[in-house]
């Protein structure tokens, strides 16, 4: 009997409406991080390919632009009206892509959804966000806004759905078009959700390109017909992209890492804190998010009952879960890809020999999940919890995106504040306490884009999401996607 081998499917390239491989029709091995095996083969594309995708986008731009706010406000919200009939596909692509456990109703259908249903009400507003000035007797000046044309969006590969939707969604209301360049390490469900959404768009105003950073990212950033460039991703991407972009000198928006302060004073609820730092670093996405809570700073007061009761939970049989990622019964996925795999064991190496281990360490899918072997080549590791003594230690200066955390003890507010931005960084920040003014005077001082007071990570629609410092400047808003231009008018013949 002959054995009959299974084809490994392949996924195209979106430009100007159609699937298209790449130029020479060369591909890449996809990996499913939780086994470590190929499930799928994407374009491996070259500046050919980026030609085509860009001047598919500059074409289409003209007619785009000149809809009105509300004809291209129906548009979006027509996605977003369609994304829940392809919640169960994006969410295999995505967690297969990535190794994240995500909840489809939440993720797809509250989060992606909402993002798109945003913008479309955001379109119509941009009209109305000039000013008009009364410039002397016998003139009068006004503002507009108006859209830079094509708009590319650089993917990281830890959230490629919600930064594809966030940076595509805005840009389009605002009159753009947009290429899209995911990350080669998940790619996938990017170039399914460009296919979909390529179906209700007018051709080419969105494209999805599939390649290597190293490959087509300088063809790219460097293109004359792209206007403005939206990262998120990493401190060396950037750099590499702000030096692509010089001759052209185009506008640039970075969403970068961090090293986030999750800080918790004694008057904190304990039972919230303890629920809100497990979940800001470890759960369900393994730590690997911009703004991970990967610095618990506990006040000395309450530093070992703390550190017990975390340890406590974290150990308790059944809290963490392993598995497939595809089964929200599970708590953790594996790291997203082999290079950050040995990234993170090579930390927690390094924490061995800075600090003191409270739980936690073990890595590989033949370790902790032995008894299954469909996981046991794939790149897991265990939630570890480290204290030390001193925040300037590596594992508590660099970003290690990966379940592991330092547990770092202060005595006064003021304190607390020194340590939090004592960092390159300036993403995020948790405080839990119950003292009001203090939450506030935390939130003045805090050098940091994002802080949350009593929850963590509260991302959506409703704020902007934003760094300061090495974290990134910018948003992905619908004003950071238009111009703005300024007019006279001179009344009076003279």
């Amino acid at each position: 009997m002959v054995e009959v081998q299974n084809e490994i499917k392949q996924y195209h390239n979106i430009i100007n409406g159609e699937q298209v491989s790449s130029s020479t029709r060369a591909t890449m091995d996809s990996i499913d991080p939780s086994t470590g095996n190929v499930w799928v083969e994407i374009p491996l594309s070259t500046k050919d390919d980026v030609e085509q995708a860009v001047s598919a986008a500059n074409d289409a731009f003209t007619n785009w632009s000149s809809l009105s706010s509300r004809e291209r406000g129906d548009y979006l919200r027509s996605i977003g009206d369609l994304i829940p009939q392809y919640g169960e596909e994006l969410l295999t692509l995505e967690t297969k892509n990535n190794g994240w456990v995500l909840d489809e109703f939440q993720y797809l259908t509250i989060v992606l959804k909402q993002i798109w249903y945003d913008a479309a009400g955001s379109a119509s507003l941009i009209g109305g966000k000039g000013e008009t000035v009364q410039l002397g007797t016998s003139s009068f000046g006004y503002t507009l806004r108006e859209p830079f044309g094509v708009v590319l969006g650089i993917l990281p590969w830890n959230a490629p759905l919600f930064t594809f939707t966030i940076k595509a969604a805005y840009a389009l209301a605002a009159g753009n078009t947009v290429v899209i360049k995911p990350s080669e390490h998940a790619a996938v469900a990017s170039l399914r959700y460009g296919e979909i959404l390529a179906e209700v768009l007018p051709l080419g105003v969105i494209n999805v390109i599939s390649g290597l950073g190293s490959e087509i990212g300088e063809s790219l950033v460097s293109h004359k017909q792209v206007k403005k460039v939206s990262l998120t991703g990493s401190k060396g991407t950037a750099q590499a992209i702000t030096k692509a972009s010089v001759s052209t000198l185009k506008p640039l928006i970075f969403e970068l890492g961090g090293k986030s302060p999750n800080i918790i004073f004694e008057d904190a609820n304990f039972e919230q804190a303890i629920n809100g730092v497990i979940h800001a670093i470890y759960t369900p996405n393994a730590g690997q998010i911009c703004a991970a809570g990967s610095r618990i700073l506990i006040q000395r007061t309450i530093y070992d009952e703390l550190i017990a009761q975390i340890k406590e939970k974290m150990q308790t049989p059944g809290a963490v879960k392993y598995g497939d990622t595809l089964n929200t019964v599970n708590t953790m996925g594996p790291i997203a890809n082999l290079p950050q795999y040995h990234k993170v064991c090579s930390y927690i190496e390094l924490g061995q020999q800075e600090g003191e281990i409270v739980f936690g360490g073990r890595t590989g899918g033949h370790t902790l999940l032995p008894d299954k072997p469909e996981f046991v080549n794939g790149y897991w590791v265990e939630p570890t919890l480290f204290k030390v003594d001193s925040n300037s230690y590596r594992i508590c200066q660099e970003e290690i995106f990966g379940p592991i955390a330092v547990a770092i003890p202060f005595d006064t507010e003021e304190e607390a504040v020194k340590i939090a931005n004592d960092t390159n960084f300036g993403l995020a920040a948790g405080v839990w306490t119950s003292n009001l003014g203090r939450a506030h005077r935390m939130i003045k001082n805090i050098e940091s884009g994002n802080v949350w007071v009593n929850t963590y990570s509260r991302v959506g629609a409703d704020l902007p999401f934003g760094g300061f410092k090495e974290s990134g400047y910018g948003t992905d808003t619908i004003l950071e996607y238009t111009r703005e231009k300024s007019c006279v008018i001179e009344i009076e013949d003279k």
